[in-house]
């Protein structure tokens, strides 16, 4: 399982990895059918559920990230 940090955004995230970012906030998401549930952190319930092609905008550490969900097995998280 892959884990990143911070210094890899912008990154395609797929299934089961993980990011954390430099406040140590985790970023990870799971498949469900064509949506992709988000978890920030320790949480068992997922903080968003995304289809295809829709975004997320979160702060964290005084910054804010954007998550794309994509058509493929991915989740694009950028610091905007």
């Amino acid at each position: 399982m892959a884990e990143y940090t911070e210094a890899d955004l912008p990154l395609e995230l797929g299934d089961g990895e993980y990011l954390t970012l430099a406040d140590g906030t985790s970023v990870r998401w799971e498949s469900n059918g064509e949506a992709k549930d988000v978890f920030l952190s320790a949480d068992f319930s997922p903080t968003v559920e995304l289809f295809p092609s829709n975004d997320y905008t979160f702060e964290a550490g005084g910054s804010t990230y954007k998550l794309t969900a994509r058509f493929e097995a991915a989740l694009l998280v950028e610091k905007i």
